[in-house]
């Protein structure tokens, strides 16, 4: 009988593609890793990996593996989900994941409801980058996380995870006084995220689409730091609406043909979990009405 904590060990090999990144994101020490693959392996009764060098890659039979590991770990997900069902209220921890302009204007209405609903549901948020999400959902760190894409940064696919559409918002280009386009801003100083997220992806894309690379003077992450460079003259920057809800005085704010999506981030056979559907209605229902400069409510999905 092949062990199904050796099986996740063995998907995430797959995704991460050294035995020293599994252990380091599952907390083990690559000896144990690697023995407890090489007890998967006596198991099996087949090679499952192929030593090249000091690193390992999956063998066709470890690849077929994989794929019936991602079918065991979702019905898995799915019994869970069942039972927890079958119980009588909602108890519990639900951990969540949100980058930080979710955090800040659709979480804490949300939290409030699920509250007033759910009071002995304990929901426990941690603020964290859309790209390190998924491996973060895939080991049990989180339960559910709210993730974004951008037109120029689309989200990579994960067979271990699904995903909901929870909105969609347009993108500004926040400036001072002067150009209104990218192309106008080309020979300006920028303000970015840092590298390494979504956002100094999206950033650095949106302008070499436009025809040149942006002179990037400032990382900040923070959407509300940002507009407030702006307003100093230190830059220009793009922002979602989200993030441009409530600019300071002298920094106009111009709106692209770009949108950036939200999406709810799970575990793929979680979707039928209560606790899950229960935090989703109450996130459906704490998306906020005001818009920045009069614009209107943005599309819900």
């Amino acid at each position: 009988m092949l062990d199904v904590r050796r099986l996740r060990l063995l998907r995430e090999l797959s995704y991460r593609g050294t035995i020293a990144a599994v252990a380091e994101a599952l907390m083990f020490t690559p000896s144990a890793v690697s023995q407890q693959l090489a007890a998967l392996e006596r198991e099996a009764g087949v090679a499952l990996l192929e030593r090249t060098g000091r690193g390992v890659t999956l063998t066709p039979a470890g690849i077929a593996l994989v794929g019936h590991a991602e079918a065991v770990l979702e019905r898995l997900e799915q019994a869970s989900a069942e039972l927890a069902v079958a119980r009588t209220g909602l108890v519990g921890t639900i951990r969540i994941g949100a980058f930080p302009t979710a955090t800040r204007t659709i979480l804490p209405a949300a939290l409030a409801a699920l509250g007033r609903d759910h009071p002995r549901l304990e929901p426990m948020v941690d603020e964290t980058d859309p790209a390190e999400v998924a491996p973060r959902l895939r080991a049990g760190d989180l339960d559910l996380a709210l993730v974004h894409e951008y037109d120029f940064v689309p989200a990579a696919a994960d067979l271990a995870l699904d995903t909901e559409p929870l909105l969609e918002e347009p993108m500004y280009l926040a400036s001072g006084t002067g150009g209104d386009s990218l192309v106008r801003r080309r020979d300006a100083a920028w303000i970015a995220s840092k590298p390494g997220t979504l956002c100094y992806e999206m950033t650095v894309r949106a302008c070499q689409a436009a025809g040149f690379a942006p002179r990037i003077r400032h990382h900040i992450d923070d959407f509300a730091a940002v507009l407030a460079m702006v307003a100093a003259g230190q830059g220009v920057a793009l922002v979602p609406e989200l993030g441009a809800a409530d600019p300071p005085e002298g920094v106009r704010l111009t709106e692209l043909p770009m949108r950036r999506r939200t999406q709810i981030a799970f575990r793929r056979g979680a979707a039928a979990h209560p606790a899950l559907a229960a935090f989703t209605a109450a996130l459906r229902s704490s998306i906020p009405v005001e818009r920045p400069r009069g614009h209107p409510r943005p599309d819900l999905r």
